[in-house]
């Protein structure tokens, strides 16, 4: 496999600049997550939507606030709750009596980056609301669809741990994550940086005190996305990809493989990882690289094999070592 010779314009290069100095901006407010960071990286390049996932306490809305504190862009939050109806999210039509009209009231859903906190914590009907607004980039209410704002993402939130009052995310609703990020707790060194900033005064409530402004704009954003999109894929590197997917419906440890859908989302990512470490071509260690966090949440382990200790991860990781790798 010949790899092309590396073009890319100048606001390209500046474009890559300012979306790697989010890490440097994101850091004055969490400590470590770099791996974290740049998988939300990935989705903004992808126009993808991410299901972050750990243990309370870890930094996951920290990091969606910060990340939104970095980037010149609309953010909401919805707590998602047992009690929370679709029409929180979306909007809904509401009755003026002044002129005996009603007027449609746009939802949190109508922002750049929307922090969905907790989103196991709501029913399926609730979790569904989202779909339209992730896969269409709109909103349909009585009938009417009303286009979102663009660049938009949704960063999801849920505990892995505490299943009481929690209703998982059926598989549609999980295939309409681009990534599915594991937050691990802190190193040790990490963890003693968070108690000495804490020490020192910091509060994760006021992040501009914290010194977080905007390094990157919408502008920034659009032309790193059209960078990406001028990244070459070799015909055998997608067919690593579709050979990898491929390789999960085989797999005697797995009721459900990766769908065409997650072999698109996996190129996707290894596109816009490939730019982002300076290529305007993909190589199999870019796919390598986005595998977990782009299949995890796209496959269903079977009951025999979850009772053994096995895990969506290690499949995954076991089949990246018997595909066949093109060269």
């Amino acid at each position: 496999m010949t790899a092309p010779t590396a073009s890319v314009p100048g606001d390209a290069d500046q474009a890559r600049a300012a979306l790697e100095s989010l890490r440097t901006e994101i850091a004055k407010a969490v400590v470590g997550q770099d791996a974290t960071v740049t998988g939300l990286v990935v989705a903004l390049l992808c126009r993808g939507h991410v299901l972050l996932e750990g243990v309370p306490g870890v930094a996951k809305t920290l990091l969606v606030r910060a990340l939104a504190a970095s980037l010149e862009l609309g953010t909401k939050r919805v707590q998602f709750t047992p009690d929370l109806m679709p029409g929180d999210i979306t909007g809904s039509l509401v009755y003026d009596a002044r002129s005996s009209r009603f007027s449609f009231q746009p939802g949190p859903v109508f922002t750049h980056l929307l922090l969905a906190d907790e989103i196991n914590r709501t029913p399926p009907k609730t979790q569904s609301s989202l779909l339209e607004a992730m896969e269409e980039r709109q909103v349909t209410v009585d009938g009417v669809s009303r286009a979102l704002p663009d660049p938009f993402l949704v960063v999801a939130t849920q505990n892995p741990v505490e299943y009481e009052g929690t209703y998982p995310l059926p598989e549609a609703q999980l295939d309409r994550f681009l990534l599915k990020l594991n937050v691990p707790l802190p190193s040790r060194e990490d963890e003693i940086g968070v108690l000495l900033r804490h020490a020192d005064g910091f509060n994760p409530r006021d992040l501009a005190a914290a010194g977080l402004r905007p390094v990157a704009t919408a502008a920034d954003l659009e032309a790193a996305r059209e960078a990406v999109a001028k990244t070459s894929v070799s015909p055998e590197i997608a067919g690593y990809v579709v050979d990898l997917c491929r390789a999960t419906r085989e797999s005697p440890s797995l009721t459900l493989g990766v769908s065409p859908r997650g072999a698109t989302a996996l190129l996707s990512a290894a596109r816009a990882w490939a730019w982002l470490t300076g290529r305007d071509y993909v190589i199999p260690d870019d796919v390598k690289a986005l595998a977990l966090p782009t299949l995890r949440h796209r496959v269903a382990l079977r009951p025999e094999a979850e009772m053994e200790g096995v895990t969506a991860d290690s499949v995954i990781s076991t089949l990246l070592h018997h595909v066949a790798v093109p060269r």
